[in-house]
C-alpha cells in the first residue's frame, strides 16, 4: 500500500481518538477527589483509571461499560484512599455521554466521509456510544461495540466482529485501515492480525500513556499523526488509484 491507495473503509477507535476521554475522566473524577480530600494530580487520576479499567475489563468481559466504569471507580477509591459512595460509582458509569469530542474529530470525519466508508470499533456499550455519536455528528456505516461482542479490546474477537461487518458490506480485508490512539487496545492487536493502522498520537509531547494502559511490547503503526485534522488532510491528498 502506497500512501492510502486502495483503502475503502476507515475503522476508528472512539474514546481517546475522537472523544476526549481524558478530559471527560478528569472532569468526572476531580469533584469526587476534592470531596474526598485527596491531593492527587490529573495525571495520577488518569493513571489510576488506566490500571483499574484494564483489570476490570479482563475480569468482567461481558459487563456493560457503565458497570466497568463503576467498578473501576470503586477500585480507584480503594487505591487512592478515598471513599466511593454508590452514587459516585453510578455517576462515573454514566459519565461517558458527557465526555467532549475533540474539536477536530467531527470536521475530519465529515471530510473523510466524502471518500471512505467509516466504521467504529469501540470498548463501550451501545447506549453510551449513542450519546457520544450526537457529539460527533457523523453517520457511521459500521458500528461494533464491546457490548455487541461480549469482550473488550485488545481481545481479537472484537476485531473479528469488525472484519465480518466489513466483509458484509463488500469491502475486502485489504481495503480496511484502522485509526486509533491506544497502542495497547488497538495497534498491538491490529499488528498481530495484519491490519495496517494509523496512530492518532493525541498525547504527543507528554509523558506516559494517560488513561490508557501501556503497550506490552514494541509496536510501530504504519502512520502517525498528532491529530485527526492532519490525518484527514494527508488521506484526502493521496491518490486513491495510485
Amino acid at each position: 500500500m502506497s500512501d492510502f491507495a486502495g483503502v475503502r473503509m476507515l475503522s476508528f477507535d472512539c474514546y481517546g481518538t475522537l472523544i476526549d476521554w481524558e478530559t471527560g475522566i478528569v472532569g468526572a473524577l476531580r469533584p469526587w477527589a476534592e470531596r474526598a480530600g485527596l491531593a492527587v494530580g490529573d495525571g495520577e487520576l488518569l493513571a489510576a483509571h488506566a490500571r483499574h479499567e484494564t483489570a476490570v475489563q479482563q475480569e468482567m468481559p461481558a459487563a456493560p461499560y457503565p458497570e466497568v466504569l463503576a467498578e473501576t471507580m470503586r477500585r480507584i477509591g480503594a487505591d487512592l484512599g478515598g471513599d466511593v459512595a454508590p452514587a459516585d460509582a453510578a455517576w462515573y458509569g454514566a459519565s461517558v455521554g458527557e465526555w467532549p469530542a475533540f474539536p477536530d474529530a467531527g470536521p475530519a470525519l465529515r471530510a473523510l466521509q466524502a471518500r471512505f466508508e467509516l466504521a467504529i470499533l469501540s470498548n463501550v456499550d451501545r447506549a453510551s456510544f449513542t450519546r457520544s455519536f450526537a457529539r460527533l455528528g457523523v453517520a457511521f456505516d459500521v458500528v461494533v461495540t464491546a457490548e455487541d461482542v461480549g469482550s473488550y479490546k485488545p481481545d481479537p474477537a472484537n476485531f473479528a466482529h469488525l472484519f465480518a461487518a466489513v466483509a458484509a458490506r463488500g469491502v475486502p480485508r485489504q481495503g480496511l485501515l484502522h485509526v486509533a490512539e491506544s497502542l495497547y487496545h488497538d495497534h498491538e492487536p491490529a499488528a498481530r492480525l495484519g491490519l495496517p493502522s494509523v496512530w492518532i498520537h493525541r498525547r504527543a509531547g507528554r509523558e506516559g500513556t494517560g488513561a490508557t494502559a501501556p503497550p506490552t511490547g514494541d509496536v510501530q503503526p504504519r502512520w502517525e499523526f498528532p491529530s485527526m485534522a492532519e490525518f484527514a488532510a494527508a488521506a484526502l491528498a493521496s491518490d486513491p488509484d495510485e
